[in-house]
């Protein structure tokens, strides 16, 4: 079923099975699910065929955008990916097995490492990068430049007040 059918449906049954209740914030929320679903699957068809998966994609993208000569230390990566440093461990176990990111001990601290891309790493993204950005421009394409400015404002705006409640919750507990 397409997404405005489904939406559309969604609806008429909410308000035939519980009519006191608004279901807009649900049908909102579940249309930005959907779409984050789609668009997900379609930026992964770029890479899938090179053995990557997002976590895998986005690490390297990240080091090819972030990381010096020398590489990020694993903190640092996790940071600039807002993921949890121990499944940035895992990300660079799996890309170190395949040859495309090495580990170097920090010239700087002997108790910490340094990560960055292999040749074959650089190839690869290098390779994928331009493929990646125009799928993306492909896909945001159904908006115009005004429309995908305010999508992104508005999706910021989204974001930063859910992870704003999100902190307030766990700094009461």
């Amino acid at each position: 079923m397409h997404t405005p059918e489904l939406l559309r449906r969604i609806d008429r049954d909410w308000r035939a099975a519980c009519p006191t209740l608004d279901p807009t914030p649900m049908r909102r929320i579940i249309a930005l699910r959907r779409a984050a679903s789609i668009l997900g699957q379609a930026v992964e068809s770029v890479y899938a065929h090179s053995g990557l998966n997002s976590p895998a994609f986005d690490l390297l993208l990240t080091l090819r955008r972030s990381g010096p000569t020398e590489g990020l230390a694993p903190g640092e990566l996790a940071a600039l990916m807002a993921v949890a440093p121990a499944s940035v461990t895992n990300r660079i176990d799996r890309l170190e097995a395949r040859g495309l990111v090495v580990r170097d001990l920090d010239p700087h601290d002997r108790r910490s490492w340094r990560v960055r891309l292999t040749q074959a790493g650089h190839a690869l993204i290098n390779e994928l990068l331009p493929l990646h950005v125009q799928n993306e421009a492909r896909l945001l394409a159904a908006l115009s430049e005004d429309e995908q400015a305010l999508l992104e404002d508005l999706l910021v705006r989204l974001t930063h007040a859910a992870e704003t409640a999100r902190a307030a919750d766990e700094g009461s507990q």
